[in-house]
Parts: C-alpha cells; sequence; structure tokens
C-alpha cells in the first residue's frame, strides 16, 4: 500500500466569501462552481425558489478587490455535516463574463494535466 502522495493536493488558503450584492452582507461561501451554477456554503438556510443578486470578492492581482455580481435562483438546501451550516444549490440567472473567467480559473487550477515529454 502506498503511503506517500503522488499527486500534489491543492490547498485553499482562504474561501472565497458570497455577499448579497444589494446590502454587500456575507451570505456564505462558495463550495463550488460550474458554468451553469454554485453551491453555496452558509449559516443559514437559504429560501428555495428564490432569487438572489450576489457578489463575490476576490483579492486582485493589485491587491485591490475584484467584485463579480451574478443573479442566481436557489433550487435545493439542506444541512451540511458541519453543524450549523447549510449547503445551497444555485442556478445562474445572470452571470457576468467575469464569472465565466472565475469558473474556467478554478476548473484549469484544480484540474490534472498530464505532463509534457519531449519526443
Amino acid at each position: 500500500m502506498f503511503t506517500e502522495r503522488r499527486i500534489e493536493r491543492h490547498q485553499l488558503p482562504c474561501f472565497l466569501k458570497v455577499f448579497n450584492r444589494y446590502t454587500d452582507k456575507p451570505v456564505g461561501y462558495l463550495g463550488n462552481l460550474s458554468a451553469d451554477g454554485l453551491m453555496l456554503i452558509s449559516p443559514l438556510a437559504m429560501l428555495v425558489g428564490a432569487d438572489f443578486e450576489l457578489r463575490i470578492k476576490m483579492p486582485g492581482s493589485d491587491g485591490q478587490a475584484q467584485s463579480v455580481d451574478f443573479s442566481a435562483r436557489c433550487l435545493w438546501c439542506h444541512e451540511d455535516l458541519t453543524p450549523h451550516h447549510y449547503d445551497s444549490g444555485f442556478s445562474l440567472l445572470r452571470a457576468s463574463p467575469e464569472l465565466a473567467e472565475l469558473e474556467q480559473a478554478l476548473r484549469h487550477y484544480f484540474s490534472f494535466h498530464p505532463l509534457q515529454t519531449s519526443a
């Protein structure tokens, strides 16, 4: 049995916070993101069927926070394995090009890429 890891594990140094776009109050953390939707991890249950105006704030290359705004509909919500936390699934209603770029960047970062070999 192997005792040493052969594939590097990517640890997130922090989670991306998700905010209410209008009030700027935090609503939770990004659990995952795809081209069609996302999962939110939050301390409160989200209202299923409701539309939300959300914002993700990320550190920019210049040190300033970048905001990515989008609209999403909550499709489901259930209690997380972590006590006092909830997982909620959202479908994207309106997303900015920046959200698509974020999704692609996360997909690339967390994907396995074959080693380039010379012929």
